[in-house]
């Protein structure tokens, strides 16, 4: 698969990805937990059918040393015994706030109050900038066909700064 528009080496595009990742990076530096930043992540671009940011974080969180297991199990998260209940509950978020389409009100009051038991203000906080940043990083993505498998974790670490 070919890429529509190379958004790494257009010019324009390079310069929002570099603010684009400095924004990242707040919430990459923010108490929200490493692993839980991944997997939200993971979940999003698996339900936006995003190839390029699930390779991506797939091998991120792998690179982190995440389990194998618990990373083959996002997709099927509910029936799965490997995640802790603020796992589950950021990773229902992170479907919710992805999926606002599909519903009325996007993040239902039970997801909110489950998450709201389970993190803090700042963890909040970096969740709903998470979940905004990986949809946008999606469709961007989508739209541009960019394809899967060349990513190598920390790539993009560089255009930070």
């Amino acid at each position: 698969m070919d890429a529509r528009i190379d958004l790494f080496h257009n010019e324009l595009a390079a310069k929002f990805g570099r603010r684009f990742a400095n924004a990242a990076m707040v919430v990459h530096g923010s108490p929200l937990p490493k692993a839980v930043q991944e997997l939200v992540s993971l979940r999003a671009s698996q339900v936006n059918g995003c190839s390029f940011c699930t390779d991506m974080h797939t091998k991120d969180a792998a690179t982190a040393g995440e389990d194998p297991v618990r990373l083959n199990l996002v997709a099927a998260w509910r029936e799965a015994t490997v995640f802790t209940e603020a796992e589950r509950a950021a990773l229902a978020f992170a479907e919710e706030g992805t999926r606002l389409a599909d519903a009325h009100e996007g993040v239902s009051d039970e997801t909110w109050a489950r998450v709201r038991a389970h993190y803090d203000e700042d963890q909040v906080a970096a969740l709903v900038c998470l979940v905004a940043l990986v949809n946008a990083a999606n469709r961007m993505n989508v739209i541009a066909r960019t394809p899967a498998g060349s990513y190598e974790p920390g790539m993009f670490a560089a255009m930070a700064g």
